[in-house]
This record gives structure tokens, sequence and C-alpha cells, in this order.
């Protein structure tokens, strides 16, 4: 191969023999082309080097063998925005942007006037949750928690690269969390314990366990989230929770049983999966 369009034909056959995204070449070619979308289409052409045949090669491998593609370039996109990712942190996806615009969309509706919000994000990884409610409105006074330093580190720099204003906690859930709480969100790991062997190795050999694993049914942090807030939450709050598939129901239930007198919502994502649960008190 030499041309553009010779290393986009090769990457796609060799990815989909290898079960894997046959558009994950093309991401790969840009990112080391450095090149938009339709820049790089219009330079189909185009003669590539030895070196970039070299790198582009290694990594189309490398991916076929279940390295995410997110991590192989260093980012991934979320709410129009680039995310710095690693493996110490789980690549955002488009069902947490879902999670996002349920918050925004029922603040402008629950919470009138202009003071300021208290923002907590439990289990913020990349930072992409904190940082995009940081930056859509400017009421959210925006404090995120991680248990992994690592988490924090990535997210930091998220934060640095995008001018969001964000404060970060370390430690274990709301733990370090001293103040009062208007908006509390998570996407904590839901996975159920014995569920994860059956998912990709993209995902199970590569992605953060501790951002995966929920315990035996999924749901022990839903649990201790929803215990440890009542002290925390103020008399008028909005909880925000992203699920698995089918947990809707339970994690419903929990805040019910905690919070009477909350209207609680199951709504499901664009692929008509329940993903997430709002809770207004």
């Amino acid at each position: 191969m030499k041309f553009v369009y010779e290393a986009l034909n090769w990457a796609s056959s060799f990815l989909k023999e290898a079960g894997r995204d046959e558009n994950a070449g093309e991401l790969l070619l840009r990112h080391h082309l450095q090149m938009e979308r339709a820049i790089l289409l219009s330079n189909l052409r185009m003669v590539l080097s030895d070196e970039q045949i070299q790198v582009f090669t290694s990594d189309v491998k490398k991916h076929a063998e279940g390295q995410p593609v997110q991590y192989l370039i260093g980012y991934e996109e979320f709410y129009g925005r680039r995310f710095n990712v690693n493996k110490e942190v789980l690549i955002p996806r488009p069902e947490t942007e879902e999670l996002v615009e349920g918050i925004l969309q029922r603040v402008s509706e629950h919470f009138s006037g202009t003071e300021k919000l208290n923002v907590v994000d439990v289990g913020t990884g990349s930072g992409a949750i904190a940082i995009t409610l940081a930056l859509e409105n400017s009421r959210f006074d925006v404090s995120a928690v991680d248990i992994a330093a690592e988490s924090i580190t990535v997210a930091k720099k998220n934060a640095r690269n995008l001018g969001a204003d964000v404060q970060w906690l370390h430690g274990d859930l709301l733990a370090p969390v001293n103040q009062k709480i208007d908006i509390l969100v998570s996407n904590p790991p839901y996975i159920p314990d014995w569920e994860i062997e059956t998912l990709s190795p993209v995902v199970k050999d590569h992605e953060p366990m501790r951002a995966l694993a929920g315990g035996e049914d999924g749901l022990d942090f839903y649990r201790r989230l929803i215990n440890d807030m009542q002290d925390l939450l103020n008399d008028k709050a909005l909880i925000a929770f992203e699920i698995g598939a089918g947990q809707g129901k339970d994690v419903q239930s929990l805040l019910e049983q905690a919070l009477p007198e909350a209207e609680v919502e199951v709504v499901y994502d664009i692929n008509g999966k329940d993903r997430m649960v709002f809770a207004i008190v």
C-alpha cells in the first residue's frame, strides 16, 4: 500500500476479518495525518510515507487485537468537545450525552432563578459529565469525585484544555463531599459481576474494571449512593443516574423507598433501552 485509499481498503478488510469496526482504520489514519474527514476523503490518492504506513499498520493491528481506538488516538468526542482518554478512564459513550441533556432540560424546568446550584458528579472518570455541565450552564458550581487519583489527573487535564472550572475531589463516592447538593449525577459501575466475562474484549480487557463492575446484581453503587446522599441533598434537589439496560425499575424502586416524596422517572435512550433514572425532590 502507498496511497490513502489503499491503506483504508486494507484496514477495512483486516478489521472486518478480525471482527472489529471496519471504520476504525479511517479514524486512525485521520489521527496520524491530522486531517478532518472531508480533507482525508479528498486526498485518497495522496502518497503515504513509509513511516506513516508503519505507525498506521501497527495501530490497526493493535485495534484488531482488542485495544480501543480511543485509547490509541488518545481522545473521544463528547457533547461536541474532545476529551483525552487513556486506560485509567472509561471511554465516554453517546448514551451519557443523553444523561447530560436530561439534566440540563430538567434544571430549566424545575430550578427557576439565577442563584448558583451545587452539582456533584460521582465517579467522574475523564470528567466528561462534570466538565460538560460546567460549560453548558453558568449557574452550576460543579464538584467531581473519583476514587482513582489517576482518573482525576486525566479529568483535570481535560478541564484545563476546555476551560472548565470544576473542583476535583479524591475519595470514595460521597465521602469527600462536605456541602449541600442541588444536583447529584453519577454514571457508576453498573455491570453485574457475572456479566463481565460476556463483554467484548475491547471493553473488559482494556477499560478500567473499577469503572465497570457493580457487584452481584450491578446495583451496589446505587444502594450506597442513595444511602449516603440523604443527609447531603438540599430540600429541593435533582438526582440523575445512568443505569444498565434492564435496571430501571430496580433503581427507581431504590429511590422511591429512600425518597417517598420524590418524582422518579425512568428514561429510555435513543436505542430504546432504559438508560437513565431521574428523581426530583
